[in-house]
């Protein structure tokens, strides 16, 4: 192919993603700055807690090497279709639609060996191809780290606005300070920082035992200069509502961890209006 060509093909492409972004509201990344933390659940669950206002949702999962959205809301078995508007976003409850890597896997097992060119150009095909229609907010479930994949969806999305998860001990705060900087190097705006995994009631005696010590979240946030969203208790039922498909906010609403992310969410929406 000639350089007048693939610049030709380039811009077609950017074009493309432009149209769709111009139908999308409000954009958000949501990211770690280390694995393990439940960045993932949070992203499935503040998706679901968005809808459930009724607001038009779109949950792109860009985690190419371990998708795992699917899973979580009980969608794995379920494929996007193509038509002559683009491929089609999976729905998965009223107003919350899904695109996943996971849906173009003949085998959920099998590992996705990419270098990072082919990453970039199937996340651009996510947002460029596929029919997303007319969004309030785009969640976007990035993997953890500051790498290709985070850089490549700041790139191509601009003005996204960025969540940063973590949980309480030193060891996570300090990939978070990290992640919060490196949103802030690319202009992102920062609405806040989640501290999951937050303490948990003893199932005996129900005295609150803090698993990974406590307020590492809302230490970095006053380090940083960027909103404290709040925290997540741990809940060994979140664990099971994520294996079984059911996220805890629309299966346990009324427990400790679905009314503090309501609260959460509640807390984005304003950070958003201002």
């Amino acid at each position: 192919m000639s350089t007048i060509a693939r610049e030709d093909q380039k811009k077609k492409e950017e074009d493309k993603v432009a149209r769709t972004l111009a139908k999308i509201k409000n954009r958000l990344l949501v990211f770690s700055g280390k694995g393990g933390v439940g960045k993932s659940t949070v992203a499935a669950n503040l998706a679901l807690a968005l809808a459930g206002k009724g607001l038009k949702i779109g949950l792109l999962d860009v985690d190419i090497h371990g998708p795992n959205l699917a899973k979580m809301l009980g969608v794995e078995d379920r494929q996007m279709d193509i038509s002559s508007d683009g491929i089609k976003a999976v729905d998965v409850y009223k107003n919350l639609k899904l695109v996943s890597m996971s849906f173009l896997l003949q085998d959920p097992s099998l590992p996705v060996i990419w270098r990072g060119p082919m990453k970039m150009k199937v996340i651009q095909q996510f947002l460029g191809d596929v029919d997303w229609g007319n969004l309030d907010w785009l969640v976007i479930d990035s993997p953890p780290g500051t790498g290709d994949e985070p850089l490549s969806v700041a790139q191509l999305i601009p003005a996204t606005g960025a969540v940063v998860v973590t949980t309480p001990q030193e060891v996570s705060v300090m990939d978070s300070r990290k992640a919060v900087v490196f949103a802030l190097k690319l202009n992102l705006k920062v609405m806040g920082i989640i501290e999951n995994m937050s303490g948990m009631a003893c199932p005996q005696c129900g005295k609150r035992i803090d698993l990974f010590k406590e307020g590492g979240g809302n230490k970095a946030a006053l380090e940083l200069g960027v909103p404290f969203l709040g925290k997540i208790p741990f809940d060994p039922q979140i664990v099971t509502s994520g294996d079984e498909g059911k996220p805890f906010v629309a299966s346990q609403p009324e427990s400790e961890a679905g009314r503090a992310f309501m609260k959460i969410v509640a807390t984005i929406m304003k950070v958003k209006a201002h």
